[in-house]
C-alpha cells in the first residue's frame, strides 16, 4: 500500500512540473521577451460573451480559450473615467495615490487636462495636442519599473488614438508614446520623448496620408471601426521597426483602442455601430497576435487585455423596456443648489466652479472674497444635493471617512480622492441615471459611476507564463500591474496598492 501511495505521489509531483504545466511553472529568473498591454476603451465585461459566437478564432476567442480569464474584475474607485483607468491599470493603484483624477481636473484652483504640459512642444505636427506628457501622474508604471530593473535597457512604447491612452500607460521613462493627431491624420508625440520623429514614423505617416478611406473619414475617424485598424497598423510598425522582443531584456508595448469609446458615447452599447466596432477590433486583434507570433515567437510574450471602464445602457432604451434608468442634467442640479443656498445666504455669484464626473468643485476664491466660511459652504451645498430626487447619496470629500455612505461606495470614493485635485463634494445618482444632453432623441451613453455596468471589466492574460483557466474570484483593476511585475520578478510600481492575482502567478 505504501508503495502504491509513493507511486501516485511521484506521478502527481511529476505532472505538476511537466511540460504540460511548464507555462504556469516558469523558473525564477526566466522572463518573456516582450510584455504587451492592451486596453479597450469602454469595454463592458459582458461583451466577451455577447459577441463570442461572432468572434473569429484568432482574436478574443484565442485569448479566452487559450489564456486565463478573470471573470469578476472590478474597478475599485470612482469615478470610472478613461484617464484614471489607464493610469490605474499600469500603476497598480487608484487616483488616491497616482493623482490622475479624471480626464480633466483642477490643480491649485486651475482646470487642467490630465496630460497637458506647457513646457513641452509638439513633435510631428504643430497641433496643441502635442503639448503633452505624463508629469501630472505622480506614480510609476509597469514600464517605469521594467526600465529601472534593467538599467533602462528595456524599451517601452505606448500607442493609441487618444494622447492620454498612449502617455499614461507608457509611463514617465518610456522611450516614446505616439498618438493620433486627428486634424492632420498622423501620429505625433512631444518633446518630452524626442525632438523629431524617427524616420520610420515619418514614412508610416506618409503612407497613412495616402489612405483614401482614412482621408475620407477625416477628423471623425474615431467614429469608425477603421480607427482600430490604424492603431493596430501603428502598433505593428512600432513592434517591427523598434525590434521589440529582440534584445537581451524584456521590452513592453502598450496599446489602447479608443474608437470603441467614441462610438459608444455616440451610439450606445447596442446596435450596428457598436457591433461593427467590436467585430472589426476582433479581426485587428487577431492580426496583432499573428504579428507578435512572427516577431517575438509564440509563448515568448506575455499579454494582458482589459478595459479602462464600461458603460451604462442608454437610458431611453432601458425605459422603453420597462427598466429603471433616466437622464439628469448637472446644469439644472446646480440651479437647484443655488436656489436653495440663496434662501439662506443671499446671491451665490456662481460659487460652484464646475461639476465634473459626479464631483463638485467650489470656487474658493469667490467664496472667500465674500467672507463666507468654507466648511459652511460645503455643507450648504451638501444639504441641497441631498434634496435632489435622482441623487441617492452625497458627501463632502473631507468628511468621507465619517460619512453615512454605504461601506462599498465610501471605500471607492476614498480610493478615488486626491487632495487638491478631486474637488470638494461627490454624489451618486440612482443606478442607470446619468447626464444626458438630449432628452428628446437620446442616443449614446456615458460612464463614471460605481455600478457594475461601469465598473465590471474584462481581464484576460495570455502567453508566456500563463496557463489556461478562469476565476470568478473578485479581483481589481489595480491587481493587473502587480501580477505582471510578479511574473517578471521586478518590483511593483512605487505607489502600487493592488495584489498579484495568484491564480496566474502561482
Amino acid at each position: 500500500m505504501k508503495r502504491i501511495l509513493f507511486v501516485i505521489s511521484f506521478i502527481i509531483c511529476h505532472l505538476s512540473f511537466s511540460p504540460i504545466g511548464a507555462l504556469a511553472q516558469t523558473q525564477f529568473g526566466e522572463k518573456p521577451k516582450l510584455v504587451v498591454g492592451i486596453v479597450v476603451d469602454q469595454m463592458r465585461w459582458d461583451y466577451l460573451s455577447r459577441y463570442y459566437d461572432r468572434f473569429t478564432d484568432d482574436g478574443f476567442k484565442c485569448l479566452i480559450n487559450k489564456g486565463f480569464s478573470c471573470n469578476n474584475c472590478l474597478i475599485n474607485y470612482v469615478p470610472t473615467i478613461t484617464a484614471i483607468g489607464h493610469a490605474s491599470i499600469y500603476t497598480g493603484t487608484s487616483p488616491a495615490y497616482h493623482g490622475i483624477c479624471g480626464n480633466n481636473f483642477y490643480i491649485n484652483g486651475k482646470k487642467v487636462y490630465c496630460c497637458s504640459d506647457s513646457t513641452v512642444n509638439p513633435v510631428g505636427s504643430n497641433s496643441e495636442k502635442g503639448r503633452m506628457s505624463p508629469r501630472n501622474m505622480v506614480a510609476t508604471t509597469i514600464g517605469d519599473q521594467l526600465r529601472l530593473h534593467t538599467d533602462f535597457r528595456s524599451r517601452v512604447f505606448g500607442v493609441s488614438y487618444k494622447e492620454r491612452a498612449a502617455i499614461l500607460p507608457a509611463g514617465h521613462a518610456a522611450n516614446a508614446a505616439y498618438w493620433l493627431d486627428r486634424k492632420n491624420l498622423c501620429f505625433i508625440t512631444s518633446s518630452y520623448y524626442m525632438n523629431s520623429l524617427p524616420k520610420w514614423v515619418q514614412e508610416h505617416n506618409k503612407k497613412l496620408s495616402k489612405d483614401k478611406e482614412v482621408k475620407k473619414l477625416g477628423e471623425d475617424i474615431g467614429l469608425s471601426p477603421r480607427c482600430g485598424t490604424v492603431i493596430t497598423d501603428m502598433a505593428i510598425a512600432v513592434l517591427r521597426n523598434e525590434k521589440l522582443g529582440k534584445g537581451e531584456t524584456t521590452d513592453m508595448l502598450c496599446v489602447s483602442y479608443s474608437q470603441t469609446d467614441v462610438i459608444g458615447h455616440q451610439y450606445g452599447t447596442r446596435g450596428k455601430n457598436t457591433d461593427d466596432a467590436y467585430l472589426q477590433l476582433d479581426r485587428d486583434l487577431g492580426r496583432l497576435l499573428r504579428a507578435l507570433d512572427e516577431q517575438v515567437g509564440h509563448n515568448n510574450y506575455l499579454l494582458f487585455l482589459t478595459a479602462d471602464h464600461g458603460a451604462a445602457h442608454n437610458w431611453k432604451f432601458m425605459q422603453d423596456n420597462k427598466l429603471p434608468a433616466g437622464p439628469w442634467r448637472s446644469g439644472e442640479m446646480v440651479e437647484h443648489v443655488y436656489d436653495g443656498i440663496e434662501s439662506d445666504i443671499g446671491p451665490t455669484d456662481d460659487y460652484i466652479a464646475e461639476v465634473l464626473d459626479y464631483r463638485i468643485y467650489l470656487d474658493w476664491e469667490k467664496i472667500r472674497s465674500q467672507g463666507l466660511i468654507t466648511a459652511d459652504m460645503e455643507h450648504q451645498v451638501l444639504s441641497e444635493l441631498e434634496k435632489e430626487s435622482d441623487i441617492v447619496y452625497a458627501a463632502v470629500y473631507k468628511d468621507l471617512a465619517t460619512s453615512a455612505l454605504p461601506p462599498l461606495i465610501k471605500e471607492r470614493a476614498l480610493m478615488g480622492y486626491y487632495p487638491g485635485r478631486s474637488g470638494d463634494l461627490i454624489f451618486f445618482p440612482k443606478p442607470g441615471y446619468y447626464e444626458s444632453g438630449d432628452w428628446n432623441e437620446p442616443t449614446g451613453t456615458t460612464h463614471g459611476a460605481w455600478n457594475p455596468y461601469d465598473a465590471h471589466i474584462p481581464c484576460l492574460f495570455y502567453g508566456w507564463g500563463v496557463r489556461h483557466g478562469a476565476t470568478s474570484r473578485e479581483v481589481h483593476i489595480t491587481d493587473i500591474a502587480p501580477t505582471v511585475c510578479q511574473l517578471l520578478h521586478i518590483q511593483q510600481p512605487d505607489a502600487c496598492t493592488g495584489e498579484a492575482i495568484t491564480e496566474i502567478t502561482r
